[in-house]
């Protein structure tokens, strides 16, 4: 993975987690005063719009570091730091999936489980990426050639 694939990819991944966060607080845990108000705050249009502004760059270099890195360590035979990459490549498939769906899904059954699954996946990845850059950064520093037990005074430290 390129230095710019890494850098454009935890851009848009700020960007879409912060105003995702944002977004959910303003709609689901701020109230507003006024009977006949449709929004919370007069933000959160702003909010959601430049979520889904930035999520489909969000997939696109998903996509491309899935070309260049998960791919490639999926197919490796060193087991380092796999079990986060998997619960980020999972969520954040169905993250992404969910996400479509919110926009074209017709019944208000299936926008409300597109809606509660797109939370769940989205704390499951922001969570999970997290562990993975600190675990991927901890390898890194590990003396090449070395198993990661070898390290004085540490556990395995893939998940």
């Amino acid at each position: 993975m390129t230095r710019w694939e890494r850098w454009g990819f935890n851009t848009f991944h700020v960007i879409v987690a912060v105003t995702g966060a944002v977004y959910f607080y303003m709609k689901y845990l701020m109230s507003t005063d006024d009977p006949f108000a449709v929004i919370n705050h007069p933000w959160q249009s702003t909010m959601l719009s430049l979520h889904l502004i930035a999520a489909p760059f969000f997939v696109a270099f998903f996509g491309m570091l899935f070309r260049s890195h998960s791919l490639r360590k999926i197919l490796s035979q060193n087991p380092r730091n796999r079990r986060s990459g998997w619960t980020s490549l999972i969520s954040f498939t169905v993250m992404a999936f969910s996400g479509y769906l919110i926009q074209v899904a017709a019944t208000p059954f299936l926008i409300s489980v597109s809606i509660w699954t797109h939370i769940v996946t989205s704390t499951l990845f922001l969570i999970g990426y997290t562990i993975h850059l600190v675990l991927g950064s901890r390898l890194i520093r590990l003396p090449t050639g070395t198993p990661d037990t070898a390290v004085p005074g540490s556990a395995r430290l893939s998940l």
